[in-house]
C-alpha cells in the first residue's frame, strides 16, 4: 500500500519500547510501528468516510497501548488496534471545563493565532510542554507562568507543513541564511574573489598537491590581504553549523597563518574552543541549536552550563566547565550540587544507598555544601537521609542548625560538643532548655558532662536559682552548701 499510494505524512513518537513512527498513506489509511529498531508495521482500522487527510492527528501511547487521535471536520476519532470509535461529534461542544485534566493556562500576549502547535515531551518523562510557532516567534510553554522564546528569521514566512521544505524554525538553525556572518557570505558566494575564498581554495589545492595552491596564495599576498583572509576564515567557521565546513575553514586559516609573521593566535584558539562546545550541545542527543551569536562570552558561560544542569545533562555540563576552566563557583561544584539535590528526590533507592552515591561522587570537592543537600532532602520528607548526609559535612556550624530544625536536638548537642565550639554548645543547650521540660532537660545534661559544666558556668552568672536545682538534682551537698554560703552574703 505504501509503495502504491505513497506517504502523505509521518509522525515520530516515543514509547517504552523505543522510538516509533506512524504514517498516513495516500489511501488515507494509518499504519505504525512502535519500535524502528524492530520494524513491524501495523495497519490501523479504517476511518469511515475519510476521503481526504484529517485536519490534524496525533499518536498517543499509554499503558503499552498506542492509539491515533484524529480530527475530521468537527468530529474527533480514536483508532486503536481493533476499532475506530467516534469520540466527539457536533453539535456537542468541548469546553476547557469538561476535559479530564486541565494542565495550565498561559498567556502568550500575541494576538494572532499560531501557525502550528506541537506537544513536546522527553522520552520516559512526565514533564510536558507545548511548542507554538508564529511567523517570527517560537515559544515553548510548560505548566508554569514562564516560557522559552526563540526569535525566527525575519524574511521567511511559514506557510503550513504541506508547502514548506522544513519546520517554521528552520531559519533559526539553518546554515548560510540571513543570520550568517558577512564573512561566510563573502567566502561562499558564487565566483567569489574575497581573500577568504581564495585562501580556502589555496588550502584545498595544497591538499591535492597542486601548483594552483601557490598561485592563489601569491594573489592574496600580492594584495597584502593574507591577514584579512585568515581572519575571514576564522570568523566564517563560527557561523557554520556543519563540522566538516568548520574544519575546512579552520584548516584554511591555519594554512594561511604559516605565511604570516607574528599572527596573534588567540582568535584561532578561541574559535576552536567555542566550536567544540557549540558542536557538543548541538548534537542530536542534546538538541540545543545554539548559534554563534547566541553563544555567551566566557565570563558568563556559567549561565549556559546552568541551562544544561536544568536539563539534567550533568556529565556534559561538567566537561564543558572543565574544558573552559570556569571557576569552582560557576562550574563543577555548582553542577554537582544540583545533581545531588536531584538525586535526593529519587525515592527508588534506600537512604544509605543515596547518601553513599552522593558522597562517592562529590567527595571533598571545594565549594560543596552537604548541609544544603541535606536541607533539600529534609524538605523532600527524607529526614534520615538528611542526617546521613550531614555526617559528611565537615563544618559543625552548618550541621547543628539543621539538626535543631529537624528536632534532633540531642544529636545536635553531641555534634556541637565534638566541634569544641563553646558558643555552639551554648546555642544548643539554650534550645534544649526551651524545648524540653525541666526534668528531661536536666537528665539530658547529665549524660553530657561538657554541656553540663558549661551550663553551670552560665547559671553562675545568669540564673543562680537554677544552679541550686542542678546541685539538688546531683545530690551535690558540698556545692549546695557553698551556694547557700555565697547567697547569704548577697
Amino acid at each position: 500500500e505504501v509503495l502504491q499510494n505513497h506517504v502523505l505524512e509521518a509522525k515520530v513518537f516515543h514509547t517504552e519500547y523505543g522510538t516509533g513512527v506512524a504514517i498516513l498513506t495516500g489511501a488515507h489509511r494509518f499504519s505504525l510501528t512502535t519500535n524502528i529498531d524492530d520494524l513491524k508495521l501495523r495497519r490501523m482500522p479504517e476511518v469511515p468516510g475519510l476521503q481526504k487527510p484529517p485536519s490534524c492527528w496525533a499518536v498517543l501511547s499509554q499503558d503499552r497501548v498506542t492509539i491515533v487521535l484524529l480530527a475530521v471536520g468537527q468530529d474527533l476519532y480514536l483508532l486503536d488496534n481493533t476499532s475506530c470509535s467516534l469520540v466527539v461529534s457536533e453539535p456537542q461542544r468541548v469546553s476547557a471545563g469538561s476535559r479530564a485534566e486541565k494542565l495550565c493556562e498561559f498567556n502568550s500576549s500575541i494576538r494572532s493565532p499560531p501557525k502550528q502547535m506541537v506537544w513536546c515531551m522527553r522520552p520516559r518523562s512526565r514533564q510536558r510542554a507545548v511548542v507554538v510557532a508564529w511567523d517570527r516567534q517560537l515559544m515553548v510553554a510548560g505548566n508554569s507562568s514562564e516560557c522559552i522564546q526563540y526569535p525566527l528569521g525575519k524574511k521567511r514566512h511559514f506557510q503550513g507543513p504541506a508547502r514548506t521544505a522544513g519546520p517554521p524554525w528552520a531559519t533559526a538553525v539553518s546554515g548560510r541564511g540571513k543570520g550568517c556572518s558577512k564573512a561566510s557570505q563573502e567566502i561562499f558566494k558564487i565566483a567569489s574573489m574575497a581573500p577568504g575564498a581564495l585562501l580556502l581554495e589555496a588550502q584545498k589545492e595544497y591538499e591535492k598537491e597542486s601548483q594552483k595552491a601557490d598561485e592563489y596564495l601569491r594573489e592574496i599576498k600580492d594584495q597584502k590581504l593574507l591577514p584579512e583572509a585568515v581572519s575571514q576564515c576564522i570568523e566564517a567557521a563560527g557561523y557554520e553549523h556543519e563540522p566538516d565546513t568548520q574544519k575546512s575553514l579552520l584548516r584554511a586559516a591555519s594554512f594561511g597563518k604559516c605565511f604570516i609573521d607574528k599572527f596573534p593566535p588567540e582568535s584561532f584558539v578561541r574559535m576552536c574552543q567555542d566550536l567544540r562546545v557549540l558542536n557538543a550541545i548541538r548534537d542530536y542527543q542534546i538538541g540545543i541549536p545554539l548559534t554563534f551569536t547566541q553563544y555567551p562570552p566566557w565570563d558568563s558561560a556559567g549561565a549556559m552550563t546552568l541551562g544544561l544542569v536544568l536539563r539534567r545533562l550533568y556529565p556534559l555540563a561538567i566537561r564543558i566547565c572543565e574544558y573552559l576552566r570556569l571557576s569552582e563557583i560557576q562550574g563543577v561544584s555548582r553542577i554537582l550540587a544540583h545533581w545531588a539535590c536531584y538525586k535526593v528526590q529519587q525515592k527508588d533507592k534506600s537512604d544509605e544507598e543515596v547518601a553513599h552515591a552522593i558522597n562517592q561522587k562529590l567527595g571533598d570537592t571545594p565549594g560543596i555544601s552537604y548541609s544544603e543537600i541535606a536541607a533539600r532532602a529534609y524538605d523532600c520528607g527524607r529526614t534520615e537521609l538528611a542526617i546521613k548526609l550531614l555526617e559528611y559535612e565537615p563544618r559543625s556550624g552548618e550541621q547543628v542548625p539543621l539538626l535543631l530544625k529537624m528536632k534532633r536536638s540531642k544529636l545536635a548537642l553531641s555534634k556541637a560538643i565534638e566541634s569544641g565550639d563553646t558558643d555552639l554548645v551554648y546555642t544548643v543547650v539554650l534550645h534544649l532548655k526551651n524545648e524540653l521540660n525541666r526534668g528531661t532537660f536536666f537528665m539530658t545534661l547529665q549524660n553530657q558532662p561538657v554541656a553540663l559544666s558549661l551550663y553551670r558556668q552560665f547559671c553562675k552568672h545568669q540564673e543562680r536559682e537554677t544552679l541550686k536545682d542542678l546541685y539538688n538534682q546531683d545530690d551535690n551537698h558540698q556545692e549546695l552548701g557553698n551556694f547557700h554560703v555565697h547567697s547569704s552574703y548577697s
